[in-house]
């Protein structure tokens, strides 16, 4: 195949990337080509002392690990003056994707599958994000999908560590680590725990080259013919450049953030009126209303008025009871004042059931959620702009990859009006994600995947659920695997062979499902 001017050689490229992104890397100074490309996948050996004048060498700490700064604090005390320094290239790979949640799993490992040497970059000590760290233990919008997730919910059956409730799905949140593990681990994704997407880096053309992240490792770069931002937060794309939008257009404000817990000490039996999926089964009437009287009559009253017990098994369940209004998922301020405050919530309404007696005398909690779960972040805009109209005509696309049965689901962004959901403006219809939505507008050589693609804020609170990110990771995967392989940026894939490929991906998947 011919060389394709979006892909340069290695010559060419290791120019390209000196120009345009040389200076953001480096803070000034422009590495040769050797510094900025790894042929063979591996850091090269640094040097434990600075070179001479003019030298192009990296200055290591004394333990051999980590690029040393320095600079200097401005006269006002405002700024720190960061020196220039060389920053190692970790590794070079044909897909880097960034968030390792329900969206970010699956895009690396359709990635893998379709032939791309992968890396998952992810800032926790798990994969899965909201699933795992977030202990969110339940999947909507999940049932009769395709491919990755047929099969992920047949292997947490095969495991007996999760089950369905009404069309959505209760796991345990331990048994998920390890499955997406297992998972990624056969198809060779390699992955990186631990790590901070803190930058990323254009060339002269405006393409993404590399994304630069923090860890006990120390500053890093990390590049790639393709990246897929699969943050929730849309982190990678505003670091490239992209536009975005955040909450609702009147004012910017968003839905809340929740802090779940983990219970037990107590039994189905004896709290069926206020689990999900057991109350209507056993015909004990709203198990919400039901578990929200149970607290006022135990004193208290949660700031979410929907509260919901999960069954992951007899004996042990999710329970959600909180929102966090006002705040910003991308203030670490606001995200820290809102993960201490409900964590505090969460255990005080807990210990008030459980002074309460009864069915609850022996509750007690196992523990509170790593990741705070947030459900509006940024909304990177895409060559396609999902609306609300697109919901309530229950719009089909050519490039349709997913199709949301989810509805409108907007959690109450001002308490005084309500604590619970807000009054749907419309019906909402089945309708497509298309490819196009998950393609990058502003920057080359990117999409997006999950809660960050590219719609308003009335389709965001329908798309952003987990089922529905699975299958938007799994496309943007094959895609962007399909991208490289051409040797073309994603967006001049024809969508018939995206979806050729994505078929047989499916297909693989739905065989491993053991349809």
């Amino acid at each position: 195949m011919s060389e394709n001017p979006h892909f340069p050689n290695r010559r060419d490229f290791a120019k390209k990337l000196a120009a345009g992104a040389g200076a953001i890397i480096t803070g000034g100074t422009t590495a040769s080509a050797v510094d900025q490309i790894n042929a063979k996948n591996r850091r090269k050996p640094l040097p434990t002392r600075p070179g001479g004048k003019g030298s192009k060498t990296v200055e290591l700490s004394k333990d051999g690990k980590h690029v040393r700064t320095a600079g200097s604090v401005s006269a006002d005390g405002e700024v720190f003056q960061e020196s220039a320094r060389n920053i190692p290239v970790a590794a070079d790979y044909d897909v880097v994707v960034v968030g390792g949640g329900p969206a970010g799993f699956t895009a690396a490992l359709a990635a893998a599958r379709s032939g791309a040497k992968t890396m998952l970059l992810e800032v926790n000590g798990c994969i899965g994000g909201v699933w795992t760290s977030g202990l969110l233990s339940l999947i909507i919008d999940g049932t009769g999908k395709p491919g990755i997730m047929m099969e992920l919910l047949a292997e947490l059956k095969r495991r007996s560590t999760g089950h369905a409730i009404g069309a959505s799905w209760v796991y345990d949140p331990e048994a998920m680590k390890l499955l997406l593990e297992d998972l990624l681990l056969e198809a060779g994704v390699q992955m990186r725990l631990h790590t901070r997407v803190v930058a990323a880096a254009n060339d002269e053309d405006n393409r993404l080259r590399v994304v630069l992240t923090e860890s006990k490792s120390g500053r890093e770069a990390w590049t790639a013919r393709s990246f897929i931002d699969c943050s929730g937060d849309g982190d990678l794309a505003a670091q490239a450049g992209c536009e975005f939008e955040m909450g609702r257009p009147q004012d910017g404000a968003t839905q809340p953030m929740t802090m779940m817990g983990m219970i037990t000490g107590v039994r189905t039996a004896d709290i069926a009126p206020f689990v999900r999926g057991s109350s209507s089964l056993q015909k004990h009437g709203n198990p919400k209303k039901n578990l929200l009287e149970e607290m006022r009559k135990a004193g208290v009253s949660p700031s979410y008025e929907g509260p919901t017990i999960f069954e992951v098994r007899d004996g042990f369940y999710a329970i959600m009871t909180n929102h966090q209004y006002g705040g910003s998922a991308i203030d670490t301020n606001d995200v820290t004042e809102a993960t201490l405050q409900g964590r505090r919530e969460v255990n005080h309404l807990l210990a008030a059931l459980k002074k309460k007696g009864g069915v609850w005398r022996d509750l007690e909690l196992v523990t509170t959620s790593e990741q705070i779960g947030t459900r509006g972040g940024r909304r990177i805009r895409g060559e396609y702009y999902v609306t609300g109209e697109d919901l309530r005509d229950g719009k089909k696309f050519d490039d349709g990859i997913c199709r949301v049965e989810f509805g409108i689901d907007v959690h109450s962004v001002d308490p005084k009006k309500t604590k619970a959901i807000e009054k749907k403006p419309y019906k909402s219809q089945p309708y497509d994600i298309p490819l196009r939505a998950m393609i990058a507008r502003d920057v080359s050589g990117l999409m997006m995947a999950g809660r960050c693609i590219s719609g308003d804020f009335i389709a965001h609170s329908s798309y952003r659920v987990t089922g529905d990110a699975v299958t938007m990771g799994e496309a943007a995967g094959v895609a962007s695997a399909v991208a490289v392989q051409s040797k073309v940026l994603v967006g001049a894939v024809p969508f018939a062979e995206v979806s050729k490929v994505l078929g047989k991906v499916r297909a693989d998947a739905e065989k491993r499902a053991g349809v």
